[in-house]
């Protein structure tokens, strides 16, 4: 194994090479390997010529200089870019926090219970440095605010010492360049629903005099930081998921909409495929004998697990929708399969709706649920990954050719229809902004009741069919 320990350096050049010679020789945990991955913030006072020498002596030192200075969450940014290990700590240059306390940090991750660990400077730890009482009761009051928001138990929210599973802190968007880092992660992460656990360290903190750094205005900021992501959901970076499930989370009201349009037709197993992070699965898997929520992003499979570890009835699964082979292993046939928002992402739809129903009991039930209308076909669907839009007619025949004869039509969210129009034809946007989609949510229950009475098609089809034996 490999820990990347991540190290923002800005003007640091009376303790940066004690602080990495500390670095450096601390025992790790058997057969872990350590890399130092070293930002330099465009230091002005030497600390760049100590890291250059410091970085020719040592081959696991990676150093990265800036041209100009943006700030510490700026610097761990692209430290965590060039991250290679299977963990990451945050270890700041100067010599509050101690390194010889990383394999109690690690030691919740290695056992398997943690996605991320917080060094707590609150808790009963062996030393702690008396300092100024306003700038602890600052530190507990936006901790206290950030477990608000976020509905965490945290001790020491702006802690220095976080350390994560790699590939989950490398799917996280980080946007804070200063110390906004601290709340960001930390609202992201209870957002992401990762398994966050807190050890006690010691902590020789530092007075202004000695050099510290941050102040009350980066206090401001960040109760800035944690009301702006309180508001926004932005939780994984572009490479990661489909835009819409990461949208669908900050729309509870029109997720729980969604969800009552499908549960009068689900049965006591179902197979979900594509279950993203569980927006559904979550609505849906109560009163279920069997609940198969099959994915095939390795982080939504995370995800999936985290959110349905205690839940008996849930079984995630790894499975690929346009995989047929991986269809075999799946276990008994299902009463239900629920293939929400999957064939316009497919090249070869047909595979999809023939593998459903090789696992469906015979007087089973294909729930599908696809964009409607082709003529709606635009710019938001070229950023979603669309391949297609689906009519009902298109849609019947690609049904019934594959064995299945449909049951019931049922239209969702006409509203959404001239919305799609006006921001993907007539704006060209390539996405419809968060602001936009709260607002939505917050008057799904009048849109809902509307649903009835407007004249035109849903934005979104719901097909249900039988298998046609």
């Amino acid at each position: 194994m490999l820990l990347s320990i991540l190290i923002p350096v800005y003007n640091e050049r009376t303790v940066v090479e004690r602080s990495l010679a500390q670095v450096l020789t601390v025992p790790l945990p058997e057969n872990m390997e350590r890399e130092l991955v070293i930002v330099d913030d465009c230091s002005t006072d030497g600390t760049s010529a100590i890291l250059d020498r410091l970085a020719a002596e040592h081959s696991c030192i990676r150093l990265f200089h800036k041209p100009v200075n943006q700030g510490k969450g700026a610097a761990v940014r692209t430290a965590i870019e060039h991250a290679r290990g299977d963990f990451c700590i945050v270890q700041d240059a100067d010599l509050e926090y101690d390194p010889n306390e990383y394999p109690k940090l690690l030691r919740p991750l290695l056992d398997g219970h943690a996605d991320a660990v917080f060094g707590s400077r609150y808790m009963a730890g062996e030393q702690t440095r008396i300092l100024p009482f306003w700038h602890s009761m600052i530190n507990k009051s936006l901790t206290l605010l950030s477990n608000m928001f976020c509905n965490l138990n945290l001790t020491d929210m702006e802690t220095c010492y976080k350390i994560f599973r790699t590939d989950l802190l490398k799917s996280i968007p980080i946007r804070s360049n200063r110390f906004g880092f601290e709340p960001e992660i930390t609202m992201k992460s209870a957002k992401r629903k990762l398994r966050i656990y807190e050890v006690p360290i010691s902590y020789h903190g530092r007075t202004y005099e000695e050099g510290k750094k941050i102040g009350w205005k980066d206090g401001i900021k960040a109760l800035g930081v944690i009301l702006h992501f309180w508001l926004i959901d932005d939780l994984y970076v572009e490479p990661y998921g489909r835009a819409f499930l990461n949208n669908l989370t900050g729309t509870p009201q029109y997720l729980s909409w969604l969800s009552r349009a499908l549960r009068p037709f689900l049965a006591d197993t179902v197979l979900e495929l594509g279950a993203g992070i569980g927006n559904l699965a979550g609505r849906l898997m109560a009163r279920r004998v069997r609940y198969v929520a099959a994915e095939k992003d390795p982080l939504y499979l995370h995800a999936l697990g985290n959110r349905f570890l205690r839940t008996p009835n849930v079984d995630v699964r790894k499975l690929d929708p346009g995989s047929p082979e991986q269809f075999v292993n799946i276990g008994e046939p299902f009463d239900t399969v629920l293939c929400v928002n999957i064939l316009e992402y497919m090249e070869e739809p047909a595979a999809v709706l023939e593998s459903a129903r090789k696992v469906m009991k015979p007087d089973g039930a294909l729930i599908v649920l696809v964009p409607q209308g082709e003529t709606l076909y635009g710019s938001i669907d070229r950023t979603l990954g669309h391949r297609r839009r689906f009519d009902r007619e298109a849609l019947g025949k690609l049904l019934e050719a594959q064995g299945f004869q449909v049951r019931q039509f049922v239209d969702i969210n006409k509203i959404g229809t001239p919305a799609w129009w006006l921001y993907g034809h007539v704006l060209r946007q390539r996405r419809i902004n968060k602001v936009t989609l709260k607002i939505f949510d917050k008057t799904v229950w009048f849109w809902r009741l509307m649903d009835g009475i407007l004249p035109w098609r849903g934005l979104s089809l719901i097909a249900i069919a039988a298998r046609n034996d």
